[in-house]
């Protein structure tokens, strides 16, 4: 007897989301499997944060169905699948404007789950957020900041890595160098869901795409067979 195939890391099924009378999400659907990097694209308004704040559990889905490698997650809430090993890398950075950059990265090990990301990998992977570790956190420049965000996140040891519009106000060289720390992450066995509205990043750095126009999926598939006309047809609803 044939084994039974194993459930993606990550499978979201029909998701309704609301807040309050205002649907945001109608019926969107989106799997990752272990190891993938998985692009969101899409307008503003069109649904990625939300998608994002769902699967985290800072958002419970009216309707649909979140699972993580099988077990069901939609109810959880949003510390419990950092435990569960989802980590977000929020839009804006949100860090703690009251704390260095050291202690920002402390916090998002204070769970304590085992995985190669210690404060010492995550100065390997940006040597910058080292020279600056004992710097109050708004003094950087914004990408260094991004920077900080995404080290607190992978200081969870997530296996799921959700990250919300990295290049959003940051230079072109800064967006280079953010994206080409990536494939050493997911080299650590994480996989990645990257928001993103620049398209030919996302193209770029993803083995598949989402595309969402007015919280519908609008198009879905592996990012090297997607035609710019199929692409720009999906994100502007024409």
């Amino acid at each position: 007897m044939a084994d039974a195939p194993r459930p993606p890391l990550l499978d979201v099924r029909d998701l309704d989301v609301f807040y309050g009378d205002f649907q945001a999400l109608f019926g969107v659907s989106l799997r990752v499997e272990p190891g993938e990097v998985v692009a969101v694209i899409g307008a503003n308004g069109a649904g990625k944060s939300t998608l994002l704040k769902s699967i985290a559990g800072q958002l419970a889905p009216r309707r649909g169905e979140i699972a993580l490698v099988g077990t069901p997650a939609h109810r959880a809430p949003a510390f419990e699948m950092v435990r569960r090993g989802v980590a977000l890398v929020p839009e804006g950075r949100r860090l703690f404007s009251s704390l260095s950059v050291e202690e920002n990265l402390l916090i998002g090990g204070q769970l304590g789950r085992p995985g190669p990301f210690s404060l010492s990998r995550v100065y390997d992977l940006f040597p910058v957020l080292y020279e600056r570790r004992r710097q109050p956190a708004p003094s950087l420049s914004g990408g260094q900041q991004q920077m900080v965000a995404i080290g607190r996140a992978l200081m969870s040891n997530p296996t799921l890595l959700l990250c919300d519009e990295l290049s959003l106000g940051l230079a072109p060289i800064i967006v280079r160098d953010i994206y080409a720390s990536l494939p050493a992450i997911v080299g650590e066995g994480l996989s990645l869901i990257i928001v993103e509205q620049d398209i030919v990043q996302a193209l770029n750095t993803a083995s598949r795409v989402y595309c969402l126009q007015e919280g519908r999926v609008a198009l879905e598939g592996e990012a090297r067979t997607l035609t710019k006309a199929a692409i720009s047809a999906a994100y502007f609803g024409v």
